[in-house]
């Protein structure tokens, strides 16, 4: 008899954006309607939004969502950006707000791990899995300036 295949819970992208847009990544606003927006686009439902900016310059803030959360923490005077993004469910597509995300803040190069969480073989015992890979979206970007 074939063993029955069970859906996970959920998918957890782990990402690290380096190269990013500055100016994008240290103005509160910027960075909150990015993350909602990449939200809507991956289909979920917004709950809740706090964004706060932290000395020297950076943002963190988290975009709660009726499928887990979005959030981020960013670090403007090294062009970087981690970012979280977790969701359960079969509906939504947290790759999609992974892709707006990174190409909202600018990156040049990411490093990402997608963990797919609660995998379960029918006897309730739970595990995840993961694979990381890099992405570079822009070449002979210098560390010094921003093109944008």
């Amino acid at each position: 008899m074939p063993k029955k295949v069970y859906e996970p819970v959920g998918h957890h992208y782990i990402v690290e954006a380096s190269g990013c847009n500055s100016k994008v990544i240290r103005s509160v606003e910027r960075v909150q309607d990015i993350l909602v927006k990449a939200a809507e686009i991956a289909g979920a439902k917004v709950w809740a939004i706090s964004f706060s900016k932290f000395p020297p310059s950076g943002v963190s803030g988290v975009v709660v969502i009726s499928e887990s959360h979005i959030s981020t923490h960013t670090w403007p005077e090294q062009r970087y950006a981690a970012l979280d993004i977790y969701t359960c469910g079969s509906h939504v597509d947290p790759e999609k707000a992974v892709v707006y995300a990174l190409e909202g803040f600018g990156a040049a190069t990411s490093h990402i791990t997608e963990i797919t969480r609660g995998i379960d073989e029918g006897d309730w015992k739970f595990f995840h899995s993961f694979v990381t890979w890099e992405e570079d979206f822009k070449k002979h970007l210098s560390k010094s300036e921003d093109k944008r």
